[in-house]
């Protein structure tokens, strides 16, 4: 039987995260190249109007606004202390299962945080809209 990486998991390996830095502005010459951009665990996710968006695979934290001077591993400690992918002191190819399961583990806590939090970010938006709806429809029957 071969063990085949979905999405996520194989976003662990750096070769996988640095294929994602196409386009990427900072090249030769910049801290921040696609090399070091992936080996801090981050995969590139531009946007039309932002095309220097980095998002660390594991903790999910959006960096955007990079600078040819910035360290990506510096900065991906001080955006998000958290991050066990960031303070790993082996390489994944040398995790044993546990230890892969254990971080996976903490992975998939902050992919539940970020979809709930979306989720609490759509409640309020549409809680906002009724109230206003409420208010319009009160002010009106005065």
């Amino acid at each position: 039987m071969t063990f085949t990486p979905d999405e996520d998991t194989k976003l662990y390996f750096y070769e996988n995260r640095l294929l994602t830095f196409v386009g990427w502005p900072f090249e030769e010459g910049c801290a921040c190249t696609p090399e070091t951009m992936a080996k801090a665990g981050f995969i590139h996710t531009p946007s039309a109007n932002s095309p220097d968006v980095a998002q660390c695979f594991f903790c999910l934290k959006e960096l955007e606004g990079w600078e040819p001077e910035d360290d990506p591993e510096k900065e991906h400690k001080a955006h998000s202390p958290s991050c066990t992918f960031i303070t790993l002191k082996k390489s994944v190819e040398s995790l044993t299962v546990e230890e892969f399961l254990r971080l996976e583990k903490e992975r998939q806590k902050f992919v539940i945080k970020k979809k709930c939090n979306q989720t609490i970010d759509k409640f309020e938006e549409a809680a906002k809209l009724k109230r206003g709806q409420i208010i319009q429809t009160a002010m009106g029957e005065e």
